[in-house]
């Protein structure tokens, strides 16, 4: 899978989006319209395809040189302006709308997880911000919804009304969200052997304390940033006992469990 995504799926400067029935590809710099779309670069690079290689950080920066708007990234470019037969529903909405460039508030969480993986965690926190209703407030009265909730989607920069919001609620954004910054971005994920602190933060964020509830356990982590870096544990003690790598290991029955972790 791995081969076939770095050789078949690749298009020299982000990742292709599929191929049709007639073996043409979609999301491809030689398509006329949907030159490039948000799924695959997010998907691949949370999979850790192209990363060793620089892949991913190059997908990554066509995604924001190219999807990225200050309302959130779209969902491909350029838009589809006519009906495309062998593609179907997508190209059948207004430009800016919906599957056809509008903001999908859904996956914008997987490029911020995305930058996590790559180690960027100031460009992470950015596109956590554009969607986030608690940083949205003063852009409602152009957002046109309930400033406490996920919109499904938002028109995007090809639409007229660029930036208002689309079917709140109806949307998966905000248990996404919850993943990205809970497990990404503050970096604490359970793994089957124990719990991973592995945050990768902006490098304005100097320390955070973190309270994480596992496995009948209590974890107090508090994370040391003085460095002011954006991703990389120097050092971690658990109970006053120094480990080594990222994962605390799991032991049953132990209360409150202190961790202290420099970055």
């Amino acid at each position: 899978m791995y081969e076939a995504v770095t050789t078949a799926g690749w298009d020299g400067e982000w990742f292709v989006r599929a191929y049709d029935a007639n073996s043409n590809p979609v999301g491809s710099k030689v398509c006329e319209e949907g030159q490039i779309f948000i799924e695959p670069q997010g998907m691949c690079v949370m999979a850790g395809i192209g990363v060793e290689e620089g892949l991913a950080e190059k997908a990554l920066d066509s995604v924001k040189d190219r999807l990225d708007t200050k309302y959130g990234i779209v969902l491909l470019q350029p838009p589809y302006q006519r009906y495309h037969l062998e593609l179907g529903e997508i190209s059948s909405y207004p430009p800016g709308f919906k599957e056809n460039a509008g903001i999908f508030c859904h996956n914008n969480p997987w490029i911020s997880i995305a930058e996590t993986v790559i180690g960027r965690g100031n460009r992470a926190f950015e596109i956590y911000k554009k969607t986030c209703p608690a940083y949205t407030e003063d852009i409602s009265d152009i957002h046109r919804a309930e400033p406490y909730a996920y919109a499904q989607m938002i028109a995007g920069k090809d639409a007229p009304n660029f930036g208002e919001a689309k079917n709140s609620w109806l949307t998966g954004t905000a248990a996404w969200t919850f993943t990205n910054v809970s497990q990404h971005i503050l970096g604490v994920r359970p793994h089957l052997d124990g719990l991973i602190v592995d945050p990768c933060i902006p490098d304005t964020i100097r320390e955070m304390t973190i309270t994480r509830h596992f496995r009948g356990n209590i974890y107090k982590i508090h994370v040391n940033n003085a460095a002011g870096s954006q991703k990389g544990i120097r050092s971690m003690t658990v109970n006053g006992k120094q480990i080594e790598g990222t994962l605390i290991p799991y032991e049953p029955n132990q209360g409150t469990v202190e961790v202290e972790a420099v970055m």
